[in-house]
């Protein structure tokens, strides 16, 4: 609960603090995946990691991370890149097959046009028996709209039409072209479908573990989930 509480409340600053709010993120991120795997000497893949919070994080703790991201404006946005930063698709990682023992990727599924494609080529760079971290906003999750919630809830458009009148500017996360609906189910039955992959966990991200039977009830999970994390095992 205190995890929960502490979390919830640097998500509350996360516009006007976002290093701080990141950053602890990144450090809960990395606790989670040493739960399952060891994380010295590790090769790690951060995909879609924006400034670079998960690399500096895992490097921290003695892993060799390396961060791929798409966008050079959200690499450079907090100041220099982590060393060794690749500009990259995670559709198409310049990466070997089985290169990573981890596989990281946070907040980033519901940018994506084709979350199976990007799902795939995480596989696909993680070793047999190596792990993949997933977690993204679900659409109908409070912040599934992103800055543009809890307007989401009418519409997209609605919701994007309503930002720009207030704001007089577009919202940073575009519905249909960074931003795409999202929802839990159908991500779990996609994973539960692989004969690649075993779920390790699935679980709300930023809920105590014992919130776990959320997932077990469709359409209530969708809204009160907030935020779905999987960690996976590569099977073959």
């Amino acid at each position: 609960m205190l995890r929960s509480a502490r979390l919830f409340r640097l998500f509350l600053s996360e516009q006007a603090n976002p290093d701080a709010f990141y950053s602890e993120l990144a450090k809960d991120v990395a606790d989670q995946v040493g739960d399952y795997e060891a994380v010295p000497g590790r090769t790690v893949l951060d995909i879609g990691g924006g400034a670079g919070y998960l690399t500096r994080e895992f490097r921290s703790r003695g892993a060799h991370c390396y961060l791929f991201e798409v966008d050079a404006g959200e690499m450079t946005s907090r100041g220099n890149p982590p060393a060794g930063a690749i500009l990259a698709d995670g559709y198409w990682l310049p990466v070997r097959d089985g290169a990573a023992d981890i596989c990281v990727s946070s907040n980033v599924l519901e940018h994506v046009s084709d979350p199976g494609g990007l799902i795939e080529e995480m596989v696909r760079a993680t070793r047999p028996g190596g792990l993949i971290y997933l977690s993204y906003t679900n659409w109908y999750s409070p912040w599934g709209g992103h800055e543009m919630s809890p307007w989401h809830y009418l519409g997209a458009e609605l919701a994007e039409r309503r930002y720009l009148r207030k704001h007089g500017r577009p919202p940073k996360n575009r519905p249909g072209s960074s931003l795409y609906p999202l929802h839990i189910g159908p991500v779990l039955r996609m994973m539960r479908k692989r004969a690649d992959v075993e779920v390790l966990s699935a679980r709300p991200r930023y809920y105590p573990r014992w919130c776990r039977p959320v997932l077990l009830i469709p359409g209530v999970r969708e809204i009160a989930t907030w935020n779905l994390l999987l960690i996976l095992r590569r099977t073959g």
